[in-house]
């Protein structure tokens, strides 16, 4: 018997062992190679590729197309996972990987048309332009990859297809990228719901209702459908997306008269929903008369985001309106024909298939007025309504977004980057500038145009009296913009621009919290440097919030207050606006918030409609103004007979449950409130929605300091729960100092792989969420003495 035991441990063991074995074969095999030697097709000449200490690939090549094409090899080993994922949704092509419950999302996007367009761009490309062959060599690296690299682990547990890489890929995903900065879907059909509903009266706090004479707002009959419903489905499909959506960002460029070094210094923040991987791959190429180090889109040939020797550029949203949603009216006799201004016209109808895994295809049958698709074929809660089009600047204009990034990276000066700006239909972007000769500028990209007066865009607009649709288009002179002005240095944080002759273009901008507070902190100081500006951009104060504490204070009354809220109200007296991880007064705020415009909105709009609400950027606007706004029409609690509420009324009771809350969310002790608990980050990957795969895709979580609205803008939803999971904030923080160019600083959220076996994967994290930075190498004596090497022969 104890042979036999002996006999089955050692089986026991020796399976243990095998198994272990296999498993440790099977990582080390799904690693990326950052070293060693491979032959490459259609390549010159060897080209070798550093991968520094983290990850980051050096290219050095002979020529710009051999380095484009090491670039697409090195891109998909790293990120071929969200190069799949990225490419898939633009088409509408989600489901053929995850099924049925990516459907909604697909039948959305399938009809929006981003593919349609892509193949009219494609077209109409030169293809022996400079911009088609780089374009063209990284989609052949990519594909080399596919062919000869390790099939990354998503692809195993999804049982997917390597299918090649194409030119339409790479237009399609720079359309969703396109299409994510939009925010009229989700806030015109909300305001339009709240104007049809309960009047324009109630739009007055949000500064729409043209009460100041510049705009006035018109009534047409009866309401078809619950507008909201867009909404709401649009949101959704946003929200719960494998792919994140772009949404703010903060830059600042300073000139050489307020730097301590006498160069321009450079920074940019880009505002991301956060995943796993993250956004951007990091990548530096030198070829004899190129240089750049470049931040990529995964499936993208050009970055975004870069920097030289000789200039710097980054983005911010611009948050203009170019997406625009019409009320249509179809023939009472015919169906298959819309009302417009010069009479009935026919849909033109254009066929989806969508492939469904494990399942059927769906055959989508779209309807296009002259304004875009109809919603209602797209998405749920509106079908057999009256039709609502989508009409958007991106697939309406002329698409040369590749021509254009392209040409981002290859400007000889900044006139050469202001045509290479000019050449983005949309999205609407602010594109900032600096460089080696101390220029500083300002530039936006888009189509701008300018609409009647009678007509406010940030509602449904009627589609058939041809004013609503009539757009007067701007020169691309007249888009907002500033070149070395003499103040000495240029910001953006989302907010609105001056108004350009006389014009105000529309939008979807946020409050002055971040811009107040990044003009507060350039304005004064004349001696700027790099770890000031390091410093600047893990800045976790707003100069706003502490006054809307106070005006919020002032109406509370002081005879009703517990010894817990006496303490809580001590605290918010003395807060200066900080969100630091200790701090307790961000706590209480926010939580107060959360109950001041639940208590004040959601009895007017419903629960749905008020989770809308907060889902945009009017609600961050309307917070300062209405909260002491005493004869505000919303302070009245609809639900309630015979009674006005008030301010006061509303802001006590709001207080008193917000104090509540938070007691027994966190326990009595008040001192133990900090921010530290209730403010956390975790970055989700596609597959971590599994749980038992959370914990080896996804990155966290951690505590991080910042909030919304604060330079280091780690913004969250507000709950019921009163936990405040991070939604998204800076998907890069860098900083370019044209006095020590190799000396530049930047960090990822996570890591530059995304690769769940690569040391690279998460090497970041830590660093980010403590607000570290780390270098982006130039020199390359620096860059082989700390790197591995890779070397690309040609075949």
């Amino acid at each position: 018997m104890k042979k036999r035991i002996q006999k089955g441990v050692r089986i026991l063991l020796v399976i243990v062992v095998v198994l272990g074995l296999g498993l440790l074969i099977y990582v080390i095999s799904q690693k990326p190679k950052y070293e060693g030697e491979l032959r490459l097709k259609n390549i010159q000449k060897e080209t070798t590729v550093y991968f520094d200490d983290f990850g980051v690939p050096h290219i050095y090549a002979n020529s710009q197309k051999d380095a484009m094409t090491a670039l697409g090899y090195v891109h998909a080993q790293d990120r071929l996972w969200q190069m799949e994922l990225l490419r898939r949704i633009g088409p509408g092509k989600l489901s053929e990987m995850f099924g049925s419950k990516l459907l909604k999302t697909d039948k959305f996007f399938a009809g929006l048309g981003i593919n349609e367009n892509s193949e009219k761009a494609i077209a109409k490309l030169d293809k022996k332009s400079e911009t088609y062959q780089l374009a063209m060599a990284y989609i052949d690296g990519i594909n080399q990859y596919m062919e000869e690299g390790k099939t990354p682990i998503e692809f195993q547990i999804l049982g997917l297809k390597k299918n090649k890489f194409t030119i339409k890929d790479v237009y399609n995903i720079l359309g969703y990228m396109s299409f994510s900065f939009a925010m009229a879907q989700k806030t015109d059909p909300l305001l339009t719901d709240i104007r049809n509903k309960l009047g324009r009266e109630y739009l007055k706090d949000f500064g729409l209702d043209g009460s100041l004479g510049t705009t006035q707002i018109k009534n047409f009959d009866g309401k078809a459908i619950e507008y909201a419903e867009i909404s709401k489905a649009v949101a959704s499909l946003l929200d719960n997306s494998a792919v994140p959506a772009f949404i703010g960002s903060n830059s600042w460029v300073i000139a050489p008269q307020k730097t301590k070094n006498g160069e321009v210094i450079f920074a940019n923040d880009p505002h991301i929903a956060f995943s796993q991987p993250c956004t951007w791959y990091e990548a530096h190429i030198v070829v004899p008369n190129y240089e750049i180090y470049g931040y990529y889109l995964a499936g993208t040939p050009f970055p975004l985001l870069a920097h030289n020797r000789d200039y710097a550029y980054g983005l911010t949203m611009f948050e203009n309106d170019d997406l625009d949603l019409f009320q249509e009216e179809d023939n009472p006799t015919n169906k298959n024909q819309y009302k417009t201004a010069n009479g009935f016209q026919n849909y033109t109808i254009r066929k989806e298939t969508i492939k469904v895994k494990d399942s059927s295809d769906v055959v989508l049958q779209v309807r296009e007025t002259q304004h875009g698709p109809t919603m209602n074929d797209l998405l749920d809660g509106i079908q057999g309504a009256k039709p609502v089009s989508m009409s958007w600047i991106y697939t309406q204009q002329n698409n040369q977004i590749l021509e254009a990034v392209y040409s981002l990276s290859h400007s000889k000066n900044l006139s050469d980057f202001r045509k290479g700006v000019s050449l983005i239909a949309a999205p609407g972007l602010n594109i900032m500038y600096g460089d080696a000769q101390g220029n500083i500028a300002w530039n936006t990209s888009g189509k701008l145009y300018k609409v009647d007066k009678s007509v406010h865009s940030n509602f449904i607009l009627d589609g058939t009296n041809g004013i609503d649709d009539r757009k007067e288009f701007q020169d691309f002179s007249k888009n907002p913009h500033a070149i070395n002005p003499r103040w000495n240095y240029i910001y953006s944080a989302n907010n609105q621009p001056e108004a350009v002759d006389g014009y105000l273009y529309p939008g979807y901008y946020l409050p002055q919290d971040r811009a107040k507070r990044i003009s507060s902190l350039l304005e004064p100081k004349d001696n700027w440097t790099k770890e000031d500006v390091e410093k600047m951009l893990n800045d976790n104060t707003s100069l706003i919030t502490p006054s809307i504490a106070a005006n919020l204070m002032d109406a509370l009354d002081s005879k009703a207050v517990s010894s817990n809220e006496k303490l809580a109200i001590s605290i918010l007296k003395k807060w200066k606006g900080s969100n630091d991880l200790k701090d307790i007064a961000p706590t209480i705020y926010q939580k107060w918030i959360y109950h001041y415009l639940k208590n004040t909105f959601e009895d007017e709009l419903g629960e749905t409609d008020f989770k809308m609400l907060l889902s945009t950027h009017i609600v961050k606007q309307i917070i300062e103004p209405q909260s002491k706004n005493e004869n505000s029409i919303w302070w009245d609690n609809m639900t309630t007979k015979n009674k006005k509420e008030t301010r006061a009324e509303i802001l006590n009771k709001s207080f008193h449950e917000a104090i509540a809350a938070l007691k027994n969310q966190l326990g009595k002790d008040v001192n133990s409130w900090t921010w530290n608990r209730v403010h956390t980050l975790e970055y989700p990957h596609a597959l971590g929605q599994v749980a038992a795969l959370r914990g080896f895709f996804n990155v966290g979580p951690f505590e991080v300091p910042g909030s919304n609205e604060v330079i280091n803008n780690l913004f969250f939803n507000f709950t019921e729960n009163g936990e405040y999971q991070v939604k998204g904030g800076p998907s890069t923080r860098r900083v370019i100092d044209f006095s020590d160019i190799e000396n530049s600083m930047s960090i990822l959220p996570t890591g530059q792989s995304g690769n769940p076996f690569s040391k690279h994967y998460n090497d970041q994290a830590e660093m980010y969420a403590t607000g570290k930075f780390r270098k982006m190498k130039m020199n390359k004596e620096e860059i082989i003495r700390t790197s591995t090497k890779l070397v690309f022969l040609p075949i």
